[in-house]
């Protein structure tokens, strides 16, 4: 008789739910005291400037959640997301078909270079991807002459309606960042990809002797990271109707701590799409719940999002810990 093989036990299973839902709830209690505090919290116009000021967010936060969990960082998507933004308010002179495959073409092309250094060249993503955060912004500052040209878009077109249009009372991009989600999370966590993805980050010799293509998987991670980043930008460009050279700075941290919050370790090995969505959600409704406060300044929205991401990082690795111990 062969020993009776046990499945997880309740401890195990309890932390393993702490550690992919403990955003969600925490998600939840931020929302419901919030609109007990804040009688303009949950009406309409809130909630729809706090989905669409996501959206752009959330979708840098997709490509980041791919790289994460292969295990590498992309700390290039905040500058990618300016360059992506003035490209396309550049391009949209000459159509809306330019104004979104130019910033596609140049930021997908620079993330397809972060991969190919990074898995070919086996360099360290931290070192390559801050080059290329560098080498993106001084692009950024060479297309609008140190930054002196601010491109407008022209609100007739069809780019901005793009960026401004609503349907169903809710703005474009926020269905667009739905439908990417949608199609990011079957793409993760159905298709034959998604499973090299977690593959590599699991154990990335494991991975290369059960015949995973390691490297191939790793440049399309980073080149969808660059994907993301470009559209994100154009969208934010149909939205504001011009391609501020100024936005992006610290975007990069923004996209990981909603990542991390959200339930993806970076070790790698394990996340999904769903809690990086959660996890931008947060960092929005503590943005603006400090916002409705009105008597604190902006800057402790970063000193809560840091000492969140701690918290976080500090409970993931304990759960982990935990979860090991148990089986």
């Amino acid at each position: 008789m062969f020993p009776e093989e046990r499945g997880p036990g309740r401890g195990e299973r309890l932390s393993a739910l702490a550690q992919q839902h403990g955003a969600l709830l925490t998600l939840v209690v931020a929302v419901v005291v919030a609109s007990l505090c804040f009688d303009t919290f949950l009406t309409g116009d809130n909630l729809e400037g706090m989905a669409l000021s996501s959206s752009f967010l959330a979708v840098v936060a997709l490509g980041m959640t791919f790289v994460i969990v292969t295990g590498g960082i992309d700390l290039s998507v905040g500058s990618l997301f300016a360059l992506g933004g003035v490209l396309a308010a550049w391009g949209s002179r000459y159509g809306t078909a330019v104004a979104l495959l130019l910033p596609l073409a140049v930021c997908g092309l620079i993330g397809l270079v972060n991969g190919l250094l990074i898995a070919r060249a086996r360099l360290a993503p931290f070192i390559v991807t801050l080059a290329s955060m560098l080498g993106a912004r001084g692009l950024l500052l060479a297309v609008t002459d140190e930054g002196a040209n601010t491109y407008l878009v022209d609100k007739s077109t069809w780019f901005t309606h793009l960026g401004q249009s609503k349907l169903l009372g809710v703005g474009v991009p926020v269905w667009i960042t739905v439908a990417l989600f949608l199609l990011g999370g079957v793409a993760l966590r159905r298709s034959r990809f998604g499973q090299y993805v977690y593959a590599v980050g699991g154990n990335e010799d494991a991975a290369a002797l059960m015949g995973v293509p390691v490297a191939r998987t790793k440049s399309y991670v980073y080149t969808l990271s660059g994907l993301c980043a470009g559209l994100a930008g154009a969208l934010n460009a149909a939205w504001l109707a011009s391609g501020v050279t100024i936005l992006g700075n610290g975007m990069e941290l923004d996209a990981i701590s909603a990542v991390v919050i959200g339930g993806t370790l970076l070790s790698g090995g394990a996340g999904f799409l769903s809690g990086s969505l959660v996890g931008v959600l947060l960092l929005k409704v503590i943005q603006n719940i400090i916002n409705q406060i009105g008597s604190l300044d902006s800057s402790y929205q970063q000193v809560v999002s840091g000492a969140f991401l701690a918290v976080v990082v500090i409970a993931q690795t304990w759960l982990a810990r935990r979860r090991r111990r148990m089986r």
